[in-house]
């Protein structure tokens, strides 16, 4: 699914991400780790095609459209509620019956409840669980998470501990995380980086 060679990347002369080099076959589960500065964020950004290395190989076994994303940023739009923003993207990914699998993740992640408020509301637990519900929609191939399990509280936590393990289901899946022990009986490997 996803092969790196030396892959690096530079804003100027700032180094975010020192050369790397993997492998990950589909069906797979990689956790990385690593300080703040080490380019965590840089290289899930790489894979997930929302930018381009400055240096190295990326390959990706599968198109942009395939792939879940789930960064710092909800990618959400305050305005809307849950509903009408999981609808926007549902149409957007052309998701066959849209409706039952956002209703079906609404309530999966505990947020059937307030499906008809504005996000803008939400607590940043919920745009959390929100924000993962969106990268879940089109049923991805390659599932990419950024630190997943920020400002989620207990409950919400164990709800995508539930998860993990049916995310994993014929799909590949990518996280990187400061607590690699919480997703360590689901990782099949652990790609640590030092500070870039």
């Amino acid at each position: 699914m996803i092969r790196a060679e030396h892959l690096e990347k530079r804003y100027g002369d700032r180094r975010a991400l020192r050369p790397v080099s993997f492998t990950l076959d589909r069906g797979e589960f990689l956790v990385v780790t690593g300080p703040n500065g080490s380019g965590k964020t840089t290289l899930l950004r790489l894979l997930a095609g929302l930018a381009a290395p400055t240096r190295g190989v990326l390959s990706v076994g599968t198109e942009r459209s395939r792939v879940g994303y789930l960064g710092h940023e909800s990618l959400l739009y305050g305005e809307l509620t849950a509903i009408e923003n999981l609808d926007l993207y549902g149409r957007l990914y052309r998701v066959p019956e849209r409706r039952e699998r956002i209703g079906m993740l609404l309530e999966r992640l505990g947020l059937w409840d307030v499906r008809g408020e504005r996000v803008a509301a939400y607590s940043r637990g919920m745009r959390q669980r929100l924000a993962l519900c969106r990268a879940l929609l089109h049923d991805s191939d390659l599932l990419v998470l950024d630190e997943p399990f920020t400002a989620l509280d207990a409950e919400a936590a164990a709800l995508l501990d539930g998860e993990l393990g049916r995310l994993l289901e014929g799909r590949t899946l990518v996280i990187a995380t400061h607590d690699p022990d919480h997703v360590a009986p689901y990782a099949t490997s652990q790609l640590p980086l030092v500070a870039a």
